[in-house]
C-alpha cells in the first residue's frame, strides 16, 4: 500500500514542477524557478520510492497519465487555458488508460 502513497506524493510534486514552470516565466521568477526545481527532484525521488515497491510498467504510466491529466485541469482552471473536445477526450483517455493500468495491477509486486 506505501507504493500507492509514494506514487501519489510524486504525481502531486510531478503537478507542483509544472504549474511552477509556468510560473516562473522562462525561468524569470526565481521562487517559482526554485520551487520547480525542489518539487522536481521530489517527484523523482518518490516516483523512485513507488518504483521499488511496483512495476515501473505500472508507476510510470500511471505518474504520467494523471500528472499530466492534473497539469491540464489546473491549467483550465487557473490559468483559464481552453478546453476543446479534443482536449477533454483525450483527457478522458488518458484517465481511462490510467484507471485501466491500476485494475490490472497485481496485488503482490
Amino acid at each position: 500500500m506505501s507504493q500507492y502513497l509514494f506514487l501519489a506524493a510524486a504525481i502531486v510534486f510531478e503537478v507542483t514542477w509544472a504549474v511552477m514552470l509556468k510560473l516562473s516565466r522562462g525561468f524569470t521568477v526565481g521562487w517559482a524557478s526554485a520551487a520547480m526545481v525542489v518539487a522536481y527532484a521530489a517527484s523523482l525521488v518518490f516516483l523512485n520510492l513507488a518504483c521499488e515497491r511496483m512495476p515501473i510498467s505500472a508507476a510510470y504510466p500511471l505518474w504520467t497519465g494523471v500528472g499530466a491529466t492534473l497539469v491540464a485541469l489546473f491549467g483550465l482552471l487557473a490559468f483559464h487555458e481552453p478546453l476543446g473536445w479534443g482536449r477533454a477526450i483525450g483527457m478522458l483517455l488518458v484517465m481511462l488508460g490510467s484507471v485501466v493500468v491500476l485494475a490490472f495491477e497485481p496485488s503482490a509486486t
